[in-house]
């Protein structure tokens, strides 16, 4: 029997309100107990300065392989994870073929073993070939190993089929993972539709497009009894509904992502591709209302929303470029800046955006915390580190993000899967 002492480092877990100093020893693979002067064992992390905490958890991540391994691959996608702390990712069904079916889904967990990096988890689709027509064998898939089903980052425009999506899920007690934009108001649209579009003469996307879809997912999720999760917020309308919606009982979960914490509408006067993302960045007013939310709880997660493009995609006119960025190595120190160092939330919270929150969201009732006979995936972090960005330096095999010669603070330092510290960067 192996075993691994972390010691020293300063043990957060929110699912038990947990921070304190102390040791975490792991004995074959999984935690076999949290406290003080735990001995010695066959490896000794030295957390000392660090905080250690469960392992991060993304709930969707754009791995896009098969089909487009020119952005990313599986093995590059989960090097990517273990760098920003993460040892759980849900791997969005963007691909080619569409992973609507049991064979794609069954290689999405086949590629993840070979990769032998982050742990994976296949999103299936709610319908064939993300049509939007048709719903995909959702019972299949979900015996295949597909932990929720999503449409990625194409809306579902009919309710009939969104409500029977819910309807078929629930049998499955596995949720809908929505990206709710009404897309005939985001049609060619490039940014917010508000000043800085007509500023610029770029068609906007409005606000209403996303909360227009909230509303009526919320609906037909109270209507079903359904979970619907609404993937990358980025409106006050929206957080407002959810926080309404959670009020009355309905099943609703949502997440947020850094770079809308971080950006604002106005940063596309730089006419940079990296900044054009789906949903677009808003202004300051919706800005503070996702991070009210996240305070509040009506936001339960925060996710990279890891959007990888190949550099020779993102280099053309900003009208014809994909949407988003790569967010994984980057996600931890844009949430401390923006919500640890002001004061908006403690450690102890924003873990629980990157850890509890995201476990209960794919309904894992073993995952996200610490606890005795848990497995032992952990995350180690610095939380003084001082670091710049320096995008040819990502373990992703894509560039394309906007905060590359940023200085910024709290680095991961060391993950640990299944007892096995598969990342690390110096001697912690």
């Amino acid at each position: 029997m192996s075993s691994l002492l972390i010691r020293g480092g300063r043990v957060i877990d929110p699912s038990r309100e947990l921070d304190r100093v102390g040791d975490v020893i792991v004995r074959d693979g999984r935690i076999a107990e949290i406290g003080s002067n735990l001995g010695q064992a066959d490896e000794i992390l030295d957390a000392t300065g660090c905080i250690v905490c469960a392992g991060f958890i993304d709930t969707h991540v754009g791995v896009r392989d098969p089909g487009f391994e020119e952005d990313e691959t599986t093995a590059t996608a989960t090097a990517a994870a273990l760098a920003g702390g993460f040892t759980r990712i849900a791997a969005l069904p963007d691909t080619l073929p569409v992973v609507d079916n049991a064979a794609a889904a069954e290689y999405v967990v086949l590629q993840a073993k070979r990769a032998g990096n982050c742990r994976v988890y296949p999103l299936g689709a709610v319908t064939r070939n993300h049509a939007g027509e048709e719903l995909a064998d959702l019972g299949q898939l979900a015996r295949s190993g597909a932990v929720a089903f999503t449409d990625s980052n194409f809306p579902i425009a009919s309710a009939e089929i969104m409500r029977r999506a819910l309807e078929y899920a629930r049998m499955f007690d596995r949720p809908i993972f929505v990206h709710p934009q009404d897309p005939t108001l985001t049609a060619g649209g490039v940014m917010h539709e508000g000043y800085y579009s007509t500023a610029l003469g770029l068609r906007g996307m409005p606000a209403a497009a996303e909360e227009i879809m909230v509303s009526r997912d919320i609906a037909l999720a109270e209507l079903t009894g359904g979970r619907i999760h609404l993937m990358s917020i980025s409106t006050q309308g929206a957080v407002e509904q959810v926080r309404r919606a959670k009020q009355r009982g309905i099943k609703v979960t949502c997440d947020v992502t850094p770079h809308h914490l971080v950006l604002t509408d106005a940063d596309m006067q730089k006419y940079d591709a990296n900044y054009k993302v789906r949903p677009p960045l808003r202004t300051e007013e919706h800005v503070r209302a996702l991070i009210d939310g996240l305070v509040d709880g009506t936001v339960d997660a925060i996710s990279a929303d890891h959007q990888p493009w190949a550099s020779e995609k993102k280099d053309r006119e900003l009208d014809q470029v994909p949407f988003g960025i790569v967010g994984l190595e980057t996600l931890l120190p844009l949430c401390v800046k923006t919500l640890v160092e002001p004061g908006r939330l403690s450690w102890l919270q924003l873990i629980s955006k990157l850890t509890t929150g995201p476990a209960r969201i794919l309904g894992w009732t073993e995952a996200g915390m610490l606890a005795t006979g848990v497995s032992a995936d952990v995350t180690v972090i610095d939380p003084t580190a001082s670091w710049t960005v320096d995008p040819a330096k990502f373990r992703s095999k894509s560039r394309n993000t906007p905060f590359g010669g940023w200085t910024m603070q709290g680095q991961v330092k060391a993950v640990v899967i299944g007892g096995e510290i598969r990342f690390r960067v110096t001697e912690v």
